[in-house]
């Protein structure tokens, strides 16, 4: 046993130490601990990580004495050093940063690559990841032309895009076997562009802008006339200047009768949950590994899938990371008539109640 953690020790430091600057935020090079555990999480911005921790603080979320890395791409557009200095000045020394550099395109995401070994390493060592929300996937990963996506993060999105297919497989590439064939308890959640992240990777296409195309609005002016339920990000703040309108929209989810939530997850509630909203596309074709857990209540957007064979792997297209939902803060509204109200009080005690049995779910994967 002591001559494999050696072994696995240096494996780590060489594989890192050739693929990324000596002076990145090598946290396998420098302070990988084998006697501990560790979870992934993609995109650790100052504001992720805040919404880690306040779920730990809130005992929302569980996961013992894991400690959390945080991975991302050199070239990707955020400036990480706010991270850097948000760790240090807080002292947070459960979680890290690993950056990750090497060449990816469009034409070897889905297949070994510069980051393979990485990707491979980094599995190997923890118990799952997050993949968090952000900005558009440029059409061009699943075959489409750019019409209606706004990317602004392409860099980003190849080694998130990359790593998901390296963990779950494709049909873009029948021949690469996953590495969760491994470890198929692993755990995967993914959050809004997570769930989109996990779709692509694994050969599905994107409804590219919702009202266009699923309801034929082009204009705020037209999707704010829709019903407020079919509405997936609140529009009305592109026609008024108000900083009280808020950019989200709430809206009830349609649970799959006898699925993942009313089984797994336990909602047992007649009354469909409310749940913020913030997003303008949509999962279109899914790879038929795939089992929808959750729709809009027209039914038109796929609002969470689960793996039919890892069952651990959990998409949502919903926000229950925002510190907002769960208490009294502030208070905005959606539309220039409505009347104030705080996140709180807009989901209500059975969407408290659905979000914090969705959190206990995922403790369950972890632990």
């Amino acid at each position: 046993m002591k001559v494999k953690r050696i072994f696995v020790q240096f494996l780590l430091i060489f594989s890192f130490f050739i693929s990324t600057p000596v002076f990145a935020q090598n946290f396998f090079n420098t302070d990988y601990d084998p006697e501990k555990s560790y979870i992934l999480m993609t995109n650790p911005t100052v504001e992720n990580i805040e919404r880690i921790r306040y779920l730990l603080d809130k005992r929302l979320l569980f996961v013992g004495e894991t400690e959390f890395i945080g991975i991302y791409f050199y070239a990707e557009r955020y400036d990480y050093s706010q991270t850097i200095r948000y760790i240090r000045d807080n002292n947070l020394e459960k979680f890290h940063l690993q950056r990750l550099t090497g060449t990816l395109t469009i034409d070897n995401i889905f297949e070994p690559n510069d980051f393979t070994n990485n990707f491979d390493i980094m599995f190997s060592q923890s118990e799952g990841i997050f993949l968090f929300g952000g900005p558009d996937i440029q059409p061009e990963a699943y075959g489409e032309t750019r019409t209606l996506s706004e990317v602004t993060d392409p860099n980003r999105h190849l080694m998130e895009l990359s790593f998901a297919f390296h963990l779950l497989g494709s049909n873009k590439n029948l021949n690469f076997t996953p590495f969760l064939e491994r470890n198929p308890k692993y755990f995967v959640i993914g959050i809004c562009l997570g769930m989109q992240t996990m779709n692509v990777a694994t050969g599905g296409t994107m409804v590219q802008d919702i009202p266009s195309e699923l309801y034929s609005a082009n204009t705020p002016q037209e999707i704010v006339q829709l019903d407020r339920d079919d509405i997936h990000r609140n529009y009305w703040q592109e026609i008024f200047d108000n900083p009280q309108l808020m950019p989200y929209n709430f809206h009830p989810l349609r649970l799959e009768i006898d699925g993942f939530f009313q089984k797994e997850v336990r909602w047992k509630g007649n009354i469909s949950p409310k749940v913020l909203s913030s997003h303008h596309q949509a999962v279109e074709n899914l790879n038929d590994c795939w089992e929808v857990t959750a729709r809009s209540m027209d039914g038109k957007v796929i609002e969470g899938f689960r793996h039919k064979k890892y069952p651990n792997v959990i998409g949502i297209q919903f926000h229950p990371e925002v510190p907002s939902l769960y208490e009294r803060k502030g208070e905005y509204k959606f539309s220039p008539r409505d009347v104030p109200q705080n996140f709180y009080d807009i989901v209500g005690r059975s969407g408290q109640k659905f979000h914090k049995l969705f959190w206990k779910r995922v403790s369950k994967a972890i632990n």
